[in-house]
């Protein structure tokens, strides 16, 4: 058995920029805007709506790069958010784009900024939220497009979240109970807030309300309650009365597609093992149904209309086994144009599918996942490496992911488990995971690496663990508290210690401190069990090696909880390598530092499973 034969590909083309990112379309249909690298930083760049060759970059940032950007509504302003090498800190800049003049219109410092709204009904407006004058609270300031002027309209009282309706006026906001819990309130006629909804905490991550319809007649919400999985519903405001759209019994509600002008819901999205549509709207099911046979590739779609006059989707199609891919679509003629792909240089190169696969954990429940495949390799007796996701409140999807990718293609398969906690499969399995970091939470990994040596996939005495925040966590638990079903462990922006954790949430969290107590320990009540679960208590019974990687600006995941880790290695003798990133923050934004990165992993990786690593070839 080799694998000689299946070209490498290069750590830069998987992890390195993207040629092209999150292309969308202006309001008035004119024109195409996208991130693209210039001089290597990821900027925006605005071009004619159908030549994207003749796009030119109007941002010039030279540090982590800018991910987040719109076009407005007045047709002549670009803004996007930017924070400092990665500490959240987001800042609103301006662009005119007629002029190409740039301002910075919230420049505070330690300051975070939210975009609350921004519509074609009103736009020359947005609606933000800052929290300038006490860190923890966000309070909604109004934005005049026209003359940059900033006004706060709305002190914020202890709300963690605002509702605004489709006129930029804020009728709803949310709070967290003391046990975790959630209450949602409305405004009355004269403008003060009401208690409208009190969500138990088994339902808080499953019950979020989305908006109002254009009318203002109707709230849609998403809910779980007297359900196992989140429903849409619409609620009636002068009557109360609520009717259920759409549901699943065991599957959350993932995603909603409202119309562009009336905001109602015209389809649904279940996240299964594949996207799972469904239509509310049969005219929009039909249109969508005929683009899926134009495109003729199976990927999952995504749809943008951002353009007001209804007839020019910005369309992704995401594949498992090759790169996003973006098109325009004319529905006044059927037109289908493609755009380019996100990485282009990935075409050439044999990729691995992503796979399905289930199993049941000791304890009953049924666990999800997905297997990335060396290609052209016999299954059997695999390297693998579990890639844990973050969160843990996230989950793992099917489509292109670039570390699947380049496991599989470094001879490893590549195990992603969405374990119990992970978002999508209805709130029992959800609330399954509370007070489960390091025990049930991780078992159900354990589990699933037997399932699949139970079948002869992969090689038992073979196996690493790595991840990313919650999966840099499972990764250092993998290491402390199973040492002996891992050959080796990588963490990057990975908590150590549950109570340093919880102790240094950033300012802006403290609204959502009781929630964490009620999903992951209380300090107060729990001490003990938060340091039991904590992976430094353990460090004693470390004896794999260990890579940490870290973020000096990580807002959520302090420094010091690597370096707690580090120095116990370190005290103890124990085999590890660390790698501090004095420029990014939660995760690596910068392609120099993911190269260093995912250099010194495959290395490792190679060194301690066997795989393939592009120095050596």
């Amino acid at each position: 058995m080799t694998y000689d034969a299946v070209p490498l590909i290069p750590r830069a083309v998987l992890f390195g920029n993207p040629t092209y990112a999150s292309p969308t379309v202006s309001p008035d249909g004119t024109r195409l805007g996208f991130l693209a690298p210039e001089d290597g930083v990821l900027n925006v760049w605005v071009g004619p709506v159908d030549q994207p060759d003749q796009a030119r970059p109007l941002t010039h940032d030279r540090g982590n790069g800018i991910r987040v950007f719109g076009f407005c509504h007045d047709d002549r302003t670009l803004f996007y958010l930017q924070d400092k090498e990665g500490d959240e800190n987001w800042r609103l800049h301006l662009l005119d784009l007629a002029s190409g003049q740039e301002q910075c219109v919230t420049p505070f410092d330690n300051v975070q900024v939210r975009v609350l709204g921004h519509n074609r009904w009103h736009p020359t407006t947005m609606l933000l939220g800052i929290n300038k004058d006490t860190p923890e609270l966000h309070d909604v300031y109004e934005l005049d497009l026209e003359t940059g002027e900033l006004e706060k309209v709305l002190d914020n009282p202890g709300f963690v979240g605002w509702l605004a309706d489709t006129d930029l006026e804020v009728q709803g906001a949310a709070s967290i109970t003391e046990d975790g819990g959630a209450v949602f309130f409305l405004t009355d006629e004269s403008g003060e807030f009401h208690p409208w909804l009190e969500v138990p905490a088994d339902d808080t991550n499953t019950t979020n309300p989305l908006g109002f319809s254009r009318d203002g007649e109707t709230l849609y919400l998403v809910s779980s309650l007297d359900a196992n999985a989140a429903r849409l519903i619409s609620v009636d405001l002068s009557t109360g009365e609520q009717s259920v759209l759409a549901e699943d019994d065991a599957y959350d509600i993932g995603g909603v597609e409202l119309h562009p002008e009336t905001r109602a819901p015209q389809a649904v999205i279940f996240d299964k093992d594949r996207e799972v549509w469904e239509f509310l709207d049969a005219d929009y099911g039909l249109a969508v149904e005929e683009l899926r046979s134009s495109l003729g590739i199976d990927g999952e779609l995504g749809i943008n209309r951002a353009e007001r006059g209804g007839q020019v989707w910005m369309v992704s199609v995401v594949p498992s086994d090759g790169p996003i891919r973006y098109y325009l679509y004319d529905r006044s003629n059927g037109s289908l144009k493609f755009l380019f792909s996100h990485k282009p240089d990935l075409a050439g190169y044999h990729l691995a599918p992503m796979e399905p696969f289930s199993f049941t954990a000791r304890d009953g429940l049924e666990i999800h996942g997905y297997l990335s495949f060396p290609p052209d390799v016999e299954r059997r007796g695999l390297p693998a490496v579990l890639n844990v996701h973050g969160g843990p409140w996230a989950r793992d999807a099917w489509g292109y992911n670039a570390e699947a990718q380049w496991l599989a293609n470094r001879g490893y398969v590549c195990v992603e488990v969405n374990y119990r906690g992970s978002t999508g499969y209805g709130k029992a399995f959800g609330n399954a995971a509370n007070k489960q970091w390091g025990r049930d939470m991780h078992t159900d990994l354990l589990d699933a690496i037997e399932h699949l040596a139970g079948q002869g996939l992969i090689d038992r005495e073979r196996v690493g663990i790595m991840g990313g925040s919650y999966g840099g966590y499972a990764a250092l638990a993998g290491a402390a508290f199973t040492p002996e079903a891992f050959r080796c462990a990588v963490d990057l922006c990975g908590p150590s210690n549950l109570l340093t954790l919880l102790a240094s949430v950033p300012a802006y969290w403290k609204p959502l401190v009781a929630m964490m107590h009620a999903k992951v320990g209380d300090p107060e009540t729990e001490k003990d069990m938060l340091w039991e679960r904590s992976p430094l208590s353990r460090v004693d019974d470390i004896k794999i090696p260990v890579l940490v990687g870290q973020g000096a600006n990580d807002p959520r995941v302090k420094q010091a909880e690597a370096e707690q880790i580090v120095d116990a290695l370190k005290a103890k003798g124990l085999p590890h390598e660390y790698l501090l990133f004095p420029d990014e923050g939660h995760g690596l934004a910068r392609p120099e530092n993911r190269e260093t990165y995912y250099a010194a992993v495959e290395r490792f990786l190679a060194e301690h499973l066997g795989g393939r690593t592009e120095s050596a070839q």
